[in-house]
Formats: structure tokens, C-alpha cells, sequence
């Protein structure tokens, strides 16, 4: 079976889980003998581990010149359209200025396609929704070229690249849910970005989401079939990570509890420092550390400052790789407080490094992990106790790292893309 899917980043070159998720589906598929994947992104940077599978790079995929023109103007008409040059309050020399600006936008626009082919950054900045558009157009390309049996498309950024798919080779398109608008932003969310998820989960043939708790979102919000959506956990690759336990240790006789995650609303950073300062009124023997980046990390270092607790926290910045684990050795606990978490891949690799959790019960991975503890992520009363708990108890500490462990030791990507496998030949 050949399988043509679509993502947004791959390892190395990642933001956050969904690259993680998409490493670990892809590697356990590859093992399959019936299984030729090809995964495209928008932009290959030649470092990825390819395990078996074929990657390609959109801004590689050669245009006709009749495409590369049309996706030209269609995008200057755009320009023009939304970013025409109107300043209501500015001196001659503000106004020169900023026409200056406006016409080298033009000119960078202008070049956009250079050499039969579209260009694509990779990353998530302000012209993420025209590379998306683009991405529909390559999507076209690639299976006029090429035969597929089935086209999986990961997360609302992929979701129109599936879609023109479809449309162009008619194979059915599976979508798969790693996160929702609703997750991100509540009821406050993104109309345009909410229609692309809807148009995505109405055109799919079948639609994965990582978590119950994710498909009850994606019937209740987007008013989809509960019939074509089916469930299927996340899972997490193995390590050994014996080594970087034995090279990390702290420097310091105090215990570390860790935050590890994008400082935004929907993980909740806020819950974290206000159980931090309730469990340092009680003992003074414990850091915490808050690893990540995300919109609310300024707010969130001047709130620890304002609640007085500066000299008992750290901002790691963002973290992958082996320094996610790194993190881990030294790391007595781990806290994730998410207000709406689809899954959350991090609790695992914490528990695969020997460290006890505490999870939101707003989380998808509450649901197949039994040995953690588990409380309302606005019960910040209830965090700081089990905080406490468990670094004052160690037999509670010992059973939640043993248990979970093996709990986790059976969640494997293999297990994952056994299931999908499956679906992939019921749709096709």
C-alpha cells in the first residue's frame, strides 16, 4: 500500500509534539513489509532520519509555469486586496516610509516562485496561511505524478494539502486530530483556522484523533459523524537513556519538580506557579523549573517575580532532543496542569525517565495512564498537596515510577501504527 502523507515539520526541526508524533508513526509504519510511505513537508532541510521512508520537500516539487503564474496572481490580488498602503495619522516622511515598505512586500511577493517551483520557510510566521494555500497547490502536483492509495494529513495545516489531494487523485484522505483550535483557544478561537479543521474533518474518509477527549471535542464542536472518528493514543518512542541519568546530576541538595511544555493558556503555566508558591509556604528544600517558550513566558517570569519566588524558579527556555531528558534526570517530579490537552507526550517520556507525574485530568493521556495523579487543572489547591505528597513520601514516589513505567513500556509507536495501518485498509 502506497501511503502519501502530509505534515507540517519532522524532527529535527520541531516546535513541539506534533513533529515528535509524526517521528514515531512514520518509523513504526516503515516496519511494515506492505507499507511505501512518502512523507512531504514544506520545506526538507536533509538532516531528517528518513528510517526507511521518502521525504520530500515541497518547495522541491517543479511547478508548470501555468500554476506558478496563477498562484502569482491570485497571491498579489491578495496582497492588494488586505494590505493596501492606508495610514490615517502620519508625517510625509512616516507615510514615504511606510509606501516604501509596502512596494518591497510587493517585490518579495513577486518572487515568490522562482524556477517552476514555490518557495516555503517551514516555519510558523506571518505568512503561514499563504504557504498553506501553496501546499494545497503541491499537493495536486505530487499525485498527478505519482499513484497513492491513501492520503493521511496531520493537524489544520496539512488539512487543505489533503483535501486538493483528494480532489486530484480521488483516493481517500484520512486526517488525523493532534490538537484542535478549541484546545488552543477555547470559545475565543480562530474562525479561519476553525473552518479549515471542519472542512478537513468533513471531507475525510476517516478521522483519527489522538484521545476520546479530542473526539468528543471534534462531535460536539464541529458537529462530525461520530461514526467515521475513531481513537488512537499517541504512543512514545523508547530510550535508553541510562546514560544521560548517569552523566546529569544535580548540584544542588534540593528536590526539582519541572514544567515542560509551550508556555501558552491551553498548558496552563499559570496553575504551575500558583501550586509552586503554595507547596514553597510549606518547604523551602525544592526548585521548580518551567521549560519551554510560548507567548506567555514574559508574563509568566513577572509573575513569579510579583509572588516573591524568583530565587526558587527557573525558565529553561525550549527544550528537544536528548536535552528533554537531560532535563528529566534531574527532575524529582513532573507537573503538567493543561486546561485542554489532546494528548501530551511529555508525562510518558518523563515516566520513561524514572520520574513521577502529575497530570490534568483535561488530558488525553490521563486516559491510558493509570499510575499518575490526577487532578483538575484549576485545583490548585489539590496540585500543591499531591506536590508535596509525593516529594515528602517516597513509597509514593517509588510505586508511581515503577508502575508507570510498566504502563508505559507497553505504549509503543508500533502498537500505534498497527492500528492506523488498519484503518488505512478499511478506507482504501
Amino acid at each position: 500500500m502506497k501511503v502519501l502523507m502530509f505534515g507540517w515539520e519532522y524532527p529535527p526541526h520541531i516546535s513541539g509534539g506534533l513533529g515528535t508524533a509524526c517521528y514515531g508513526l512514520t518509523k513504526g509504519l516503515t516496519a511494515f513489509n506492505d507499507i511505501d510511505l512518502t512523507f512531504v513537508v514544506p520545506k526538507a532541510f536533509g538532516d531528517e532520519d528518513l528510517h526507511g521512508m521518502k521525504l520530500v520537500g515541497a518547495s522541491d516539487v517543479e511547478l508548470s509555469k501555468e500554476i506558478i503564474e496563477r498562484q502569482k496572481l491570485i497571491e498579489k490580488r491578495k496582497f492588494y486586496k488586505f494590505n493596501q498602503p492606508v495610514f490615517a495619522y502620519t508625517t510625509p516622511e512616516e507615510y514615504e516610509k511606510n509606501i516604501k515598505e509596502q512596494k518591497e512586500k510587493c517585490l518579495n511577493l513577486s518572487g515568490i516562485a522562482l524556477h517552476g517551483k514555490l518557495k516555503f520557510s517551514g516555519q510558523y510566521g506571518k505568512t503561514l496561511f499563504e504557504e498553506i494555500s501553496r501546499y494545497g497547490i503541491v499537493a495536486s502536483e505530487i499525485v498527478q505524478k505519482e499513484e497513492f492509495d491513501i492520503i493521511h494529513a496531520h493537524d489544520w495545516l496539512t488539512y487543505p494539502a489533503g483535501i486538493a489531494a483528494k480532489k486530484a487523485s480521488g483516493k481517500p484522505l484520512v486526517v488525523h486530530v493532534h490538537a484542535t483550535e478549541y484546545d488552543r483557544c477555547g470559545e475565543n478561537h480562530n474562525n479561519k483556522v476553525y473552518e479549515i479543521e471542519r472542512r478537513g474533518f468533513e471531507y475525510a474518509d476517516r478521522v483519527i484523533t489522538v484521545s476520546n477527549f479530542t473526539r468528543n471535542i471534534v462531535i460536539d464542536k464541529y458537529r462530525i459523524n461520530p461514526a467515521k472518528i475513531v481513537t488512537v493514543h499517541n504512543g512514545v518512542e523508547p530510550v535508553d537513556n541510562s546514560n544521560i541519568k548517569y552523566l546529569c546530576k544535580k548540584g544542588f541538595n534540593e528536590y526539582v519538580v519541572t514544567f515542560l511544555g509551550r508556555i501558552t493558556s491551553q498548558k496552563g503555566p499559570e496553575y504551575f506557579v500558583q501550586a509552586a508558591q503554595k507547596v514553597l509556604q510549606k518547604m523551602d528544600n525544592v526548585k521548580f523549573v518551567m521549560a519551554g517558550s510560548g507567548d506567555l513566558l514574559e508574563r509568566m517570569i513577572k509573575y513569579v517575580a510579583k509572588l516573591k519566588i524568583a530565587d526558587k524558579f527557573h525558565f529553561t527556555g525550549f527544550l528537544k532532543g536528548d536535552d528533554v531528558y537531560r532535563m528529566f534526570a534531574i527532575s524529582d517530579l513532573y507537573v503538567m496542569p493543561s486546561v485542554s490537552e489532546p494528548f501530551g507526550i511529555s508525562p510518558l517520556e518523563a515516566i520513561q525517565s524514572n520520574v513521577p507525574i502529575i497530570i490534568s485530568k483535561q488530558s488525553g493521556v490521563s486516559e491510558v495512564i493509570t499510575n499518575a495523579i490526577k487532578v483538575d487543572f484549576w485545583d490548585i489547591d489539590m496540585m500543591a498537596d499531591s506536590i508535596y505528597g509525593i516529594l515528602n513520601y517516597n513509597p509514593l514516589a517509588k510505586i508511581l515510577k515503577n508502575k508507570g513505567k510498566q504502563e508505559v513500556d507497553n505504549l509503543t509507536w508500533d502498537k500505534v501504527a498497527t492500528k492506523v495501518k488498519e484503518i488505512y485498509y478499511q478506507v482504501a
